[in-house]
């Protein structure tokens, strides 16, 4: 029988206790937490004053995540993101600016992964049972991808956020933000966080982080990366960042198994297949969650080489963790390294 497992991407509970629990805390930390975009969230915060009220900013945290599940949300049929699949208009569909933006920004990272990352992917999501629609326990027939296949490509989209408006090409186009949305939630809570004047934080939504200043040892931040494996949760490495967002895509979390095989999550929309290479996962560091939560899905999708080389001709900061006949080979750009040696 094949067995679904739910999301959790490399960088959770491993992350938050390395963070907070670096030898004796030398300043007072605070943690919030909950549930949100159907995921966890929890954010660290490091000597916040005298004057600082845990529920109040709580309260804010909760509403600036749901303003986001309101805009990029494919499970909630009231978001703006759903009443844009929804409808069928192939004119200008005028929308607000933050949408106009999202949409722009996918884009530009489509483009800049040759549609390795493609926002249309949703129909494809959808049919091998990773969306809103319901688990599936074994493979769609090759006609239905085929099918499917058909009503996806990036190309099919278009932004005009002068106006603001997005315009589909074709009825049948379909949006997907997940591959962006818990990334882009994690830098609206910390620019949220920046507002208040707080300066020492970790904020973790679903894997995604982003830090800012220093943990309560005064130290740079501690972020696992996580050993890619089905079956147990243990650090492979741990890096030290400060003032940056980090996000992790794996094969390994979310995924059904059918005659022995494992089908994971991650659609390659040029093929309208899992990804099924030796790629176990990847970690990208960048100033925005949004951008290394989406760069880090491109480039799980391009592959062993691919991955690697384009993520060297962009200049990003990525560690690939590469399965091979005995073990995990590691594989990290120059930018990354430098991450490493500062």
């Amino acid at each position: 029988m094949p067995v679904l497992r739910s999301l959790k991407l490399c960088l959770l509970t491993m992350t938050l206790s390395l963070a907070a629990c670096d030898s004796t805390s030398k300043l007072p930390q605070y943690e919030l937490n909950g549930s949100a975009l159907g995921t966890t969230f929890s954010v660290l915060l490091v000597a916040p004053g005298e004057e600082f009220s845990a529920e109040p900013l709580q309260t804010r945290i909760l509403e600036t995540i749901d303003r986001v599940d309101n805009l990029a949300s494919t499970w909630r049929d009231d978001s703006e993101l759903s009443l844009f699949n929804a409808s069928e208009e192939t004119e200008w569909v005028t929308t607000s600016i933050e949408f106009c933006e999202a949409i722009q920004q996918v884009l530009e990272i489509s483009e800049l992964t040759d549609g390795a990352f493609d926002v249309t992917v949703g129909p494809l999501v959808n049919l091998w049972g990773f969306g809103p629609g319901g688990e599936v326990r074994q493979p769609p027939a090759e006609d239905d991808v085929l099918a499917t296949k058909a009503e996806t490509g990036y190309q099919n989209l278009q932004a005009n956020c002068d106006l603001p408006a997005v315009k589909k090409q074709s009825r049948g186009i379909y949006v997907d933000l997940s591959g962006w949305a818990k990334g882009y939630a994690v830098d609206q809570v910390a620019t949220m966080l920046d507002r208040n004047e707080l300066k020492d934080y970790l904020v973790e939504i679903g894997g995604e982080l982003r830090v800012r200043g220093h943990n309560a040892e005064g130290l740079n931040w501690a972020v696992a990366i996580e050993l890619p494996s089905t079956t147990r949760r243990v650090p492979h490495s741990v890096l030290r960042v400060t003032d940056t967002g980090v996000a992790t895509s794996g094969d390994y979390r979310n995924f059904f198994e059918h005659d022995g095989r494992l089908y994971s999550h991650t659609i390659d929309a040029r093929t309208g297949w899992p990804v099924s290479h030796s790629l176990a996962a990847v970690t990208v560091v960048n100033p925005s969650a949004a951008y290394a939560d989406a760069m880090a899905t491109a480039l799980l999708v391009l592959g062993p080489t691919d991955g690697p080389q384009r993520a060297e001709q962009l200049n990003l900061a990525a560690h690939f963790l590469i399965r091979n006949e005995t073990n995990v080979e590691t594989v990290t750009t120059t930018s990354f390294e430098r991450l490493t040696t500062s």
